[in-house]
């Protein structure tokens, strides 16, 4: 039996905030309509959001075609800014990574991010190893919802679990079909039962419990 553990990844496995909040700042330079510069804490307030809705927000002062146009820019400097500098992986994230595989799970991100930014994760923090396969809104255009569960069946997973820390990614867990473990390493809240992890370390046992066979 082929069992998958999919993960979330800003406010999940890391936070990133701080660096593309500072690579946006810096593409910003280059387009001088847009007048607001995001900060960390605003990066936060949209992460796990689709693009299209971070673009309305930020840059509601252009047109929207043009929004998506500087968001598509920023996100391209973003890509390069994190592959570079990367982000902050919450403690323990190794250690985890490490214990599931050892225990026999097949790992992989679904993420609502843009292409390449789980590889610039990946690559930076030099993670590439512990991950089976990814997907992201910008490679497919699909909500995450449909993405987590294109991953479980192009995997040929037979039981599977989804981590998050949003009430976003709890929603897109139950589209897929899949039941979900919330991480309080995050940003969000769920507003429903569901196990609970304060720390990374804890997550192994809990995906024994939630994937045992009967």
């Amino acid at each position: 039996m082929k069992k998958g553990v999919l993960f979330d990844l800003d406010g999940t496995l890391w936070d990133s905030s701080r660096e593309v909040a500072e690579s946006w700042v810096l593409a910003l330079r280059d387009c001088p309509d847009i007048t607001k510069k995001p900060t960390m804490e605003q990066i936060q307030s949209v992460m796990g959001r689709v693009m299209d809705e971070i673009a309305d927000i930020f840059f509601d002062e252009v047109e929207p075609e043009r929004r998506r146009e500087v968001l598509a820019y920023c996100m391209e400097q973003e890509n390069i800014y994190i592959r570079e500098h990367g982000g902050h992986p919450f403690s323990g994230l190794v250690e985890m990574l490490e214990e599931l595989r050892r225990r026999g799970y097949h790992l992989f991100i679904v993420s609502n991010c843009q292409v390449g930014y789980i590889e610039a994760f990946l690559e930076h923090h030099g993670l590439r190893a512990y991950f089976d396969d990814f997907e992201s809104y910008g490679g497919t255009g699909q909500p995450k919802g449909y993405n987590i569960r294109l991953v479980a069946d192009r995997n040929q997973l037979d039981r599977a679990v989804y981590v998050g820390d949003t009430q976003g990614d709890y929603e897109a867990s139950r589209t897929a079909g899949l039941p979900f473990i919330h991480t309080r390493t995050g940003y969000g809240q769920i507003d429903a039962q569901v196990p609970v992890i304060q720390e990374l370390w804890e997550l192994p046992d809990v995906v024994d419990e939630m994937l045992m066979e009967e």
